[in-house]
């Protein structure tokens, strides 16, 4: 693989509830970290190329309460914001891109109903259509996931992805939700197929330990992009306090593994210096 001509976008992932930002492990266990819009602020204008968004649990509740947040942050954006969780329609799609989205991405509403993604693609765009594919691997097998790694589908993730392209999806955001929040590196199997075959963007998320990881990940897959979330948000959580009066779910994670932690962190600027003296 020529490394000079790879050209790959670092994303941050902010995962939202009652519009705070929170960080978990495997989708779950979630804990507050502060103000999703300044930290969206802030990756943008420290060299982000993307910014995703997504309700953690809207897919839960079946509804989708980010219009506002979004409309908010879209203005302090620079760059391209993509939303997702509890998206279920074309008239969801419509509200949040009216809102200051570029791009959306849905799981649960394109398994349930695969019919939306030509429907979506036709009227929007495909560019403007993302899909998530969230799998859990148990025991030998894979699987995907929908309502954010709640229930499982007995679908495998390489077949699924393959449907997706041939229904008109712009691109795909390949999570393996047994890696997410561990940062104890990515899950290369999968999304290394996937890449491989793929017409359209294949971003990875889940995992992300450090810079020298992330390096590797690109460099032995074809991936366009590398969402990340964990290791960027414990650096940037330095700048912006959590609301004393906001603080939910269990909170003891962050006291006693901050200090690990602050020793995997990176900053945006760092990561971008690092791939560019790789050739990449």
């Amino acid at each position: 693989m020529n490394l000079k001509k790879k050209f790959i976008r670092i994303i941050p992932r902010l995962d939202i509830k009652n519009n705070f930002l929170i960080k978990g492990i495997n989708l779950e266990g979630l804990r507050v970290l502060g103000e999703p819009y300044q930290f969206a602020k802030f990756y943008s204008e420290t060299g982000a190329d993307e910014i995703h968004y997504f309700d953690s649990v809207a897919s839960l509740y079946g509804t989708n309460n980010l219009e506002r947040l979004v409309n908010k942050t879209a203005k302090n954006l620079n760059i391209p914001l993509c939303v997702g969780g509890g998206i279920r329609s074309i008239e969801n799609i419509e509200n949040i891109l009216n809102s200051g989205a570029d791009k959306i991405s849905i799981n649960t509403a394109f398994i349930e109903n695969p019919k939306l993604v030509s429907l979506a693609a036709k009227k929007f765009g495909s560019s403007t259509i993302s899909a998530s594919i969230e799998y859990i691997r148990i025991d030998k097998r894979v699987y995907i996931s929908k309502a954010n790694g709640r229930d499982l589908v007995k679908i495998d993730p390489v077949s699924w992805s393959k449907k997706l392209i041939d229904l008109g999806v712009g691109e795909l955001i390949v999570t393996s939700v047994n890696h997410e929040g561990l940062m104890k590196g990515f899950d290369k199997d999968i999304v290394k197929e996937i890449s491989s075959f793929s017409t359209v963007p294949v971003l990875i998320h889940g995992g992300a330990k450090n810079i020298t990881n992330i390096y590797e990940i690109i460099s032995e897959t074809n991936i366009d992009g590398v969402v990340i979330a964990s290791i960027l948000h414990y650096e940037t959580l330095k700048k912006f306090k959590v609301p004393k009066n906001k603080q939910i779910g269990n909170l003891e994670f962050l006291k006693e593994k901050i200090k690990d932690c602050f020793k995997k962190r990176i900053s945006i600027s760092e990561f971008k210096n690092y791939l560019i003296k790789k050739k990449i």
